[in-house]
């Protein structure tokens, strides 16, 4: 599990990247062409608002991965042995139903549905249903990523030695 982990955490680090990148440039194209050129870009609105679909879902499921929730680290930090550890178990299986239900199960069939009806984008004529592939993806992430925890958690303290300190342990 700790080398899927490990090759997940380099997939989603360097595609945040790539898209954040993106987005940068994508937004500074569309400030020069409206305030340089005088010619308002007419897709880079819609690039941006997609790309900040994808950051979000992704960045959420990185942050899962990285333990740096701000409510589970919340739920648990004040908390001590046993009642600590039954708190992460019990954090880590909501996150995972929710994750596994409504985002790759929701995610998915949407996903399914607007591929079916083939919906597209208003400038750039994208299937709306590959901008909402973002939360099955990202949802699947999750799923793993609070597998790798539970299991972690079932492994007992000396599983935990290697990871970040931030978050949940």
């Amino acid at each position: 599990m700790k080398a899927v982990r490990g090759t997940l955490d380099r997939i989603l680090g360097t595609g945040l990247a790539v898209l954040m990148a993106a987005m940068v440039l994508n937004v500074l194209w569309q400030v020069c062409t409206r305030f340089v050129l005088r010619t308002p870009s007419s897709f880079t609105e819609e690039i941006a608002r997609y790309l900040m679909i994808w950051v979000g879902m992704f960045g959420a499921a990185y942050a899962t991965g990285r333990k740096a929730h701000l409510a589970l680290d919340l739920l648990t930090g004040r908390l001590q042995g046993s009642a600590r550890r039954t708190s992460e178990c019990f954090i880590h299986t909501v996150v995972l139903s929710f994750a596994a239900l409504v985002m790759v199960g929701g995610g998915g069939r949407l996903v399914w549905v607007q591929l079916s009806l083939g919906q597209k984008s208003a400038a750039l004529q994208l299937n709306v249903g590959l901008i909402y592939l973002a939360v099955p993806l990202a949802g699947a992430a999750i799923v793993l990523y609070s597998l790798g925890a539970l299991l972690d958690l079932r492994r007992g303290p000396e599983a935990n030695a290697g990871q970040a300190s931030s978050g949940l342990n």
